[in-house]
């Protein structure tokens, strides 16, 4: 039995899911009780659509001023899979040539990722954004549209290129702050702008260190936007004054609790960019940290 989803004015068939609450920004993954209010804000097919286009848009889709615009903050699910792939090297001893991507939101980067390992794995909290994977991964393409101004609106296809085998991903949901036991270790994983949206952030960095094997990579970016709103303010992991009034931010507290297992390769600023309107955008600097696990 088929459960139909729809995308505003299209609809998709996915196999049959059973909707329940999740939030997320960027990706989605669930918070503290007090949110369940907003908390299906992520499984709207508004969401879906700007994700699909955050995701597969081509570049004149995106951003159609030609002259000016922050060009170099485009493909950014892309540009993580290709950090990631950057830093690791199949082939060594030990190291599982597999890939996990955390809080894969519609699983582009999941897809780039399966260009060189054999196996990726995305996780999502969003029912809504894993049925969307699990039909590109089937198809290999989907319909959707977005708003243009108002009730207009333009169409649009999300397409896996070809290049990659899709047969290599496989796609679950599933809470970042307690995954599945039974995952396995990987040589790569990625979580892309998640740390700052967990009900729990801490419990997340602390199962890295098995998830990642020795030689592995991992890739953490957030744009470190702390709200109390998905994150209650005694867990944060920055954006506060520690007892002594000295600034803690979340960078600080990654190399704090990462320092015991993961050697820091590399940090970066990566901008991104997610279009809501045809002349409304948000336009985000994430900042990028690349690691070993020793």
């Amino acid at each position: 039995m088929a459960t139909v989803f729809g995308i505003d004015h299209k609809y998709f068939a996915v196999s049959t899911i059973a909707v329940s609450v999740g939030v997320a920004v960027y990706t989605t993954y669930r918070l503290a009780q007090r949110s369940r209010n907003s908390s299906d804000y992520y499984e709207t097919r508004k969401l879906v659509n700007e994700y699909l286009m955050f995701h597969y848009g081509q570049p004149k889709e995106v951003l159609a001023y030609e002259d000016f615009g922050p060009n170099d903050s485009l493909d950014f699910p892309k540009r993580c899979a290709e950090l990631c792939l950057r830093h690791y090297k199949p082939g060594q001893p030990g190291v599982p040539n597999r890939a996990l991507d955390i809080g894969c939101a519609v699983g582009r980067s999941t897809f780039e990722l399966a260009r060189v390992v054999e196996e990726a794995i995305g996780i999502d909290y969003s029912h809504a954004f894993v049925a969307v994977c699990n039909s590109l991964k089937d198809a290999g393409s989907m319909d959707y549209t977005m708003t243009t101004e108002g009730d207009l609106y333009t169409e649009h296809k999300a397409v896996v290129p070809q290049s990659i085998s899709r047969k290599r991903t496989r796609f679950q949901q599933g809470d970042a702050c307690s995954l599945p036991g039974d995952l396995g270790q990987f040589g790569v994983v990625l979580a892309a702008n998640l740390i700052c949206r967990l009900h729990q952030p801490k419990a997340f960095l602390q199962r890295l260190g098995s998830l990642v094997a020795p030689g592995g990579i991992l890739v953490i970016t957030a744009p470190y936007t702390w709200l109390e709103q998905f994150t209650d303010k005694s867990v944060w992991l920055g954006g506060y004054k520690d007892k002594d009034g000295r600034p803690v931010t979340g960078f600080d507290t990654l190399k704090k609790e990462l320092a015991a297992c993961f050697i820091l390769l590399e940090d970066r600023n990566m901008p991104f960019l997610i279009k809501e309107t045809a002349r409304k955008h948000q336009w985000t600097v994430a900042h990028a940290t690349v690691w070993q696990r020793k």
